[in-house]
């Protein structure tokens, strides 16, 4: 009586296997961290009523716009400036909000972003200090001109 071969099944390798797992875990991490929740900034986070009052000895001036290239020859938006504290209490971080209006003059665009920030040290009272903000990604139907700018929240040092 002669053998007959039995057929048998391929088997995969063990680095093709140990592949093939490290990227369903991969695949599944990345599942994870793209739907993760996402914390808030605190873009709408209303200041308090004690930095709404302080906001009016707040004062910016000579604010200009300006268009310029960077390396990777994108435009960029940059807004120069100079806020003074005219109050009577040293801030350790003030936010303002940048709104920018499309052609329509309605609003189409809004950051929120810092001029004094939080690791410098505090703006004194009677104190200015310049400020630069730059913005590579604005919308399309942007108008160009000077964004609207609002006071967003203060921070006092003491």
């Amino acid at each position: 009586m002669g053998s007959t071969p039995v057929a048998s099944r391929p088997r995969l390798s063990v680095t093709l296997t140990i592949v093939l797992g490290v990227a369903v875990v991969l695949a599944a991490a990345g599942l994870l961290y793209l739907n993760r929740p996402v914390p808030q900034q605190g873009g709408d986070v209303q200041a308090s009523p004690e930095a709404k009052a302080y906001a009016a000895n707040l004062s910016l001036s000579d604010v200009q716009i300006k268009a310029t290239e960077n390396f990777m020859q994108q435009q960029v938006v940059e807004i120069e400036g100079k806020i003074t504290n005219k109050g009577s209490r040293p801030l350790k971080s003030v936010d303002v909000f940048c709104m920018f209006h499309g052609f329509d003059g309605r609003e189409i665009y809004r950051e929120r972003v810092p001029i004094v920030l939080p690791a410098s040290r505090p703006l004194e009272p009677n104190q200015s200090r310049t400020f630069r903000l730059p913005f590579d990604s604005l919308p399309d139907g942007w108008n160009q001109a000077m964004p609207g700018l609002a006071m967003a929240r203060i921070v006092f040092a003491r």
